[in-house]
């Protein structure tokens, strides 16, 4: 039924599940339509809702999407509420035809544009900020009183249309979370209430004793789940599936992010039981088994297609420590430029922060590998110790999947992300105290051993040794810098202004080749001039060389250095290491 041919007074039947799987219907009287609203041919049919608990309870949320039908004709969805402490059931109603009008289902992903930059390691405070950037869609239908008139019908309950319109907003949409632990439920719950979601436990959709299973192939005013994680953790979006048209399935009747093409698993979704609240009632519901992929999410609707559930990111999880049996964790996480950074960084710190103490210094050695399609697989070595290491090995891991699926050169396709973590207690810190060579002045063509003295946290002493090799060619003053991984990676981005990667190729490259905490490195640097061409460092060019090379300069791919890197090795070590010390030596060919 279209929207002209709603009239007030009209009483028609929704449909929605209150508790378990099974479909119950709930009376519908129309009040009116709220014409030309945030845009032309932007609509919302008034209602007042009666039937089962919503007496009690207000509009519910995970309602949104449940289909009201006029004479067995679909109008639309229930998608809007007055605002929180509001026990009267008035909703606002989607039109049909607006929620199959605004959805199309062709596969091309969201354009760089819609994506938001999320700093790791992550904060509340960040994270809310970046939630508030990307996600903010859940504002009044209307925004002033004169942007809405009621046709038909003039005031309810002592309030103008206008008045109506600006107190109508999307009802929220419970977020099923089971597993996690609550900092982190509660770092990542509070930015999503920020934006209209409701924060509920809940496990993995199981039938209780004697409860029916799902009546048969999902149908309209079934529950139905939006899922982000999957596997030893649980997080998803649950609300009511609205109209099928083949395979095709139409939910909700307001966004779940508005983030326009997405590729989101799909699932079924049980009721457990509906909770009263003066601030918000709400289903406590769960997502259950994946049955296709929601493929748009836009402001009136989201919608997808029954079948095969999209590619979901497989996370391996092994968490070894000394305390404790080895324990090896599965997840699913969403293939999504936002949210798939977000979620595995999510799981990781959950994982740490549920199995290992969470007040005071530990240490987390991490290593593995993210596999990536048609390109180089992303390895992990490294190690973080302090109050802070939690944080600091899941944003080492998630930091570069974030920057490879942001990328603005072609679509990355992640295959897997497959981590070892191993936990100690204990502060693994070393600082660089000295660093020296027995002969100051060597001759060209020999090896002359580097010794470095680094004091661990508990004050031990431990010295590394490591041959330089001194060219053939080399003659008068040298230097050898020794220093930890950050101090050096600031270092030669800020001297050497090294050019930022041009293809996804060069993106791995530099994250495979990016200094390590644990680490020490050595350069070997001379006085002859050098330069990076296309990413590439070249160390002792000719003057001739350098003027052929000077002359690109404008195309980017040229940067000169004036020192020259002779030599690198690296000292591992079990620690994570701090500390910058240079040497400087004298090379004679006498």
């Amino acid at each position: 039924m279209s929207v002209g041919e709603i009239r007030p007074g009209m009483v028609g039947v929704g449909r929605t599940v209150f508790d378990g799987t099974h479909v119950e219907e709930f009376k519908v009287h129309i009040l009116g339509v709220l014409e030309n609203v945030i845009g032309p041919r932007r609509n919302l049919i008034l209602a007042r809702l009666e039937g089962g608990p919503l007496a009690n309870t207000g509009v519910i949320a995970g309602m949104s999407g449940s289909p009201v039908y006029v004479d067995d004709r679909l109008i639309g969805a229930v998608s809007y509420a007055l605002g929180s402490f509001s026990k009267e059931p008035i909703a606002g109603i989607t039109p049909i035809a607006e929620m199959t009008d605004s959805t199309s289902f062709g596969n091309t992903l969201r354009p760089a544009a819609a994506r938001v930059h999320v700093d790791f390691p992550l904060t509340r405070e960040n994270l809310t900020a970046a939630f508030r950037k990307a996600l903010n869609w859940n504002r009044p239908f209307a925004e002033r009183p004169d942007d809405a008139q009621l046709a038909g019908l003039n005031a309810v309950n002592g309030l103008a249309s206008g008045q109506l319109a600006t107190l109508l907003r999307p009802i929220a949409t419970p977020l099923a979370m089971s597993g996690w632990e609550p900092d982190v439920a509660d770092l990542f719950g509070s930015a999503f209430q920020d934006q209209g979601f409701i924060p509920t436990g809940g496990s993995a959709a199981a039938l209780r004793d004697g409860e029916k299973p799902f009546e048969g192939p999902l149908k309209p005013g079934d529950a139905v789940g939006v899922m982000l994680v999957s596997g030893d953790l649980q997080l998803g979006g649950t609300g009511t599936v609205t109209h099928i048209d083949g395979d095709r399935v139409y939910a909700f009747g307001h966004p779940m992010y508005n983030l326009g093409p997405t590729e989101y698993p799909m699932t079924r979704a049980y009721v457990y039981t509906v909770l009263p609240s003066l601030f918000s009632s709400m289903k406590l519901s769960s997502t259950g088994q994946i049955i296709g992929t929601f493929l748009q999410d836009r402001a009136t609707a989201i919608a997808g297609k029954l079948g095969p559930g999209p590619h979901m990111i497989p996370l391996s999880l092994t968490l070894e420590s000394r305390h404790a049996e080895k324990h090896t964790f599965h997840f699913g996480i969403v293939n999504d430029q936002l949210f798939g950074p977000l979620m595995t960084y999510a799981t990781i710190l959950n994982s740490l922060g549920s199995y290992e103490r969470q007040y005071g210094a530990m240490t987390f050695s991490v290593r593995g590998s993210a596999t990536v399609k048609k390109h180089d697989a992303i390895t992990f070595n490294n190690v973080f110790s302090g109050d802070q290491a939690p944080v600091a090995a899941a944003a080492y891991v998630v930091a570069p999947v974030t920057y490879l699926m942001g990328n603005d050169y072609e679509k990355v396709d992640v295959e897997s992300v497959d981590v070892t973590v191993s936990a100690s207690e204990e502060p693994k810190t070393a600082t660089l105290e000295r660093a020296w060579v027995d002969d100051p002045r060597p001759r060209p063509g020999r090896s002359v051993p580097l010794k470095v003295l680094l004091r661990t946290y508990r004050g031990d002493q431990e010295i590394r040794t490591v041959p330089i090799d001194i060219p053939a060619n080399a003659s008068g003053a040298l230097s050898i810098l020794v220093s930890d991984g950050t101090r050096l990676g600031q270092t030669e981005q800020r001297e050497m202004r090294l050019p930022q990667p041009r293809s996804v190729d060069q993106m791995i490259k530099a994250l495979n080749k990016a200094r390590r905490s644990n680490t020490l490195y050595v350069k070997l640097l001379g006085s002859e001039a050098g330069a990076i061409v296309n990413g590439e460092t070249l160390s002792s060019l000719p003057p001739s060389v350098l003027g052929v090379l000077e002359g690109d300069r404008n195309g980017g791919n040229f940067n000169p250095l004036h020192s020259a890197t002779l030599g690198e090795w690296e000292i591992a070590t079990e620690h994570a290491v701090n500390g910058s010390r240079t040497l400087t030596i004298s090379v004679s060919q006498n």
